[in-house]
Parts: C-alpha cells; structure tokens; sequence
C-alpha cells in the first residue's frame, strides 16, 4: 500500500479513535492499544479497516490529546460567532481538532495536503453541508498558522489536492 494510503488512513483512524475517546472518556493508552490491535488493518463485522502509518497515527492522537486546550481556542476562533466547538457533533468536532492539530504543530505536511484530507474524511461521515464548514474552518486555521505556504500556488485553493507532496 502506498505510504499516501497509509497516512490517509491513519487520519481516518485518528478521527475515530478521538470520536471514541470523546463519548467513552477512554484515555489515549487505552484508545492507542485498542485501534492498533483490534482495528487498524483488520476485518470487522464485513468491513475492513485499511492498513496505516502506525507512527503517523499515533503521532495525531498524542498531539490532539497534549495540544488539546491550543486547538480548541483556534477552532473556536474559526467558527461562526455563537457556534463553539462544544456545541459541534462528536465526529466533526474530532475532524476538526485532528485537522487543527496537522496545521499548527506537523509543519513537515502541506497545508493544502492536510485540509484536502479531512475534508475528504468528512465526505466519508456526512454528505451535505459539514464537508464544506471543515473546509472553511481548516483554511481559516491555515492562513492564521501557516499564511505564507497558503499564499503560494494555487490561486489560494486551500483544498485542492496537492499530488506533488508527501502527505
């Protein structure tokens, strides 16, 4: 499997393992050691959950959790007014932090790499208009952090894949 599979799925695996975290109130040992023995790369009930960057992963999941209190104040300031990231269902609000998390503290991923993905992740959960608010706040929070890489190229695109980089 190629290593842009691997990291995609990582996200994906890091989005559920923070969904689950959030509702059970598991802490990230317990989330850790169960998604890379029970679910990452395996079979479950018909439905097979690909291959990841184990590192990768597991890189996301520790930095949501230590860089927790930082991301919530960004994505706050990047949702509409009266809207708090308390008040966003579950798996958005894990997309979300997981997105936040890339583009403030993995400067080694694209910007644009990492706000295409987790839309792409949101596609994967919803289909109408939640795709399009992790767009507009992940783009927010890049031009904020990461302004200068945002500017180049692209005519400003954030979301448009960058299939010349690593992601």
């Amino acid at each position: 499997m190629a290593k842009t599979s691997e990291r995609s799925a990582a996200r994906l695996a890091a989005v559920q393992a923070l969904y689950q975290m959030d509702l059970s109130g598991k802490g990230i040992i317990d989330a850790l050691a169960e998604f890379e023995a029970f679910w990452i790369g395996r079979e479950i009930e018909g439905i097979t959950f690909q291959p990841a960057e184990s590192e990768f992963f597991r890189s996301i999941l520790s930095g949501v959790v230590k860089e927790q209190r930082a991301i919530d104040l960004k994505v706050d300031a990047a949702l509409s007014s009266g809207w708090p990231l308390r008040r966003v269902e579950a798996v958005l609000r894990a997309i979300l932090r997981a997105g936040a998390y890339e583009l403030m503290f993995r400067k080694d991923v694209p910007a644009r790499v990492v706000i295409s993905e987790y839309v792409d992740v949101a596609h994967g959960f919803y289909g109408d208009d939640e795709p399009g608010l992790v767009n507009a706040v992940l783009d927010a929070i890049g031009h904020e952090v990461r302004g200068g890489e945002l500017a180049k190229g692209a005519g400003g695109k954030s979301s448009s894949k960058n299939q010349g980089h690593k992601n």
